[in-house]
């Protein structure tokens, strides 16, 4: 895998145990303000989404949006989030970003991975 990425990993922390089958959209601010597309994917088995760029990384503002309420649903749980929406700035172009998702039902938390 080459070092310019973005990944993302996904821990059910109310369970215990990696989250996998979540949808997950990537999307980069464009210079007139709006969002555009640049990667989707659904969490592995052990709830990892190793490629979600579509084409080269480049410097700005980036967001990823967790289709939680997919995952809640087919786990027969009632989540509070229908959605996680994570906003973070690349400012490394040829760095990795790794952004993890700690979630449950009724609260989530992330942080800079590597």
């Amino acid at each position: 895998m080459s070092t310019a990425s973005i990944t993302t990993h996904v821990l059910d922390t109310a369970r215990g145990c990696p989250a996998a089958g979540v949808p997950v959209l990537l999307e980069h601010r464009e210079a007139q303000g709006g969002w555009t597309e640049c990667g989707r994917g659904t969490t592995d088995a052990d709830g990892r989404l190793r490629d979600l760029l579509g084409g080269p990384l480049v410097a700005g503002e980036f967001r990823l949006t967790f289709d939680t309420a997919s995952y809640f649903q087919a786990c027969a749980v009632a989540g509070f989030f229908p959605e996680v929406r994570i906003a973070f700035i690349v400012r490394d172009a040829n760095a990795h970003h790794h952004v993890p998702l700690l979630l449950s039902p009724y609260g989530y938390s992330t942080y800079r991975g590597s």
